[in-house]
């Protein structure tokens, strides 16, 4: 099943003018452009020559934003290879994803985040002759948590999340902390801001890098700045985007993609 893109052009423009504190009027006082027709723009009513005005001024690349305004963005296919399962689960008026991760030598597997429902997840571990030892959660908001209960009771394994998310019934570790699974080593990043302590998980030993980025990034978008969009920002570039470009992105929400597709496409990483 294809997953759509988390994120509508005027999604980004919104995170990036909410992250930046700029009022419609505010816009409209820096470009020129009436304030009634940004925010039409900023509403979904698509117009391009608004839509390049804007976007310096919110930090955008035009261009990539315009892209997804025509629907002319969409994320290459990954291939499937052993080791990795997505799940992507209905929550409330969305969608969120969970993803099974394994050693193939040793059958040994976790999960990161549990989604909605983890029925699937375990159908996918049973039939691969999977032994699941650890729960790795990437933030506590309650559509990657929702069931953390069942999943531990059926599988007896501990959960981990960073000591800034601390949740009961999850054990607390601090950012930079390294788990083992068999033949696999998962370094564990900070990328703060759209929560208090959001984690990178980066997985080492498969046929390809992976990295688990929870809400922080998003196939041509980003979770935004709940905590603090600077902060959002700044981890994502220093954490993210330092990784190898054939790295695989595993995000929260939408489809899978690579760190080099997105320092090409990421309307909020001009720079990339």
């Amino acid at each position: 099943m294809k997953i759509p893109l988390e994120d509508l052009y005027s999604d980004v423009l919104q995170k990036a003018a909410r992250g930046l504190k700029l009022t419609p009027e505010t816009l409209a006082a820096q470009t020129g452009v009436p304030t009634s027709q940004v925010t039409e723009v900023l509403n979904g009513h698509f117009d391009e020559p608004t839509v390049r005005a804007l976007a310096p001024v919110l930090g955008l690349a035009a261009d990539r934003v315009i892209r997804l305004a025509k629907n002319e963005y969409t994320p290459a296919e990954i291939e499937p290879f052993p080791g990795l399962a997505p799940f992507n689960t209905v929550f409330d008026d969305m969608t969120v994803n969970a993803y099974l991760v394994w050693d193939p030598a040793s059958r040994l597997a976790m999960t990161f985040d549990t989604g909605s429902d983890v029925t699937d997840l375990l159908a996918t571990a049973e039939s691969h002759g999977l032994t699941l030892e650890l729960i790795l959660l990437t933030h506590s908001h309650g559509d990657h948590i929702f069931d953390l209960d069942r999943l531990k009771e059926k599988t007896g394994a501990p959960a981990y999340i960073s000591e800034g998310e601390a949740i009961e019934g999850a054990i607390p570790f601090a950012p930079g902390k390294t788990f083992s699974l068999g033949n696999l080593t998962i370094e564990t990043r900070l990328t703060w801001g759209h929560c208090k302590g959001g984690i990178t998980y980066v997985v080492h030993g498969l046929s390809r890098p992976l990295a688990i980025v929870g809400d922080a990034l998003f196939a041509g978008s980003m979770g935004g700045g709940g905590i603090s969009y600077a902060s959002a920002l700044a981890t994502n570039r220093k954490e993210i985007f330092t990784l190898p470009d054939e790295t695989i992105l595993c995000p929260g929400h939408g489809p899978l993609t690579t760190v080099g597709e997105q320092k090409q496409t990421n309307p909020f990483f001009p720079e990339v």
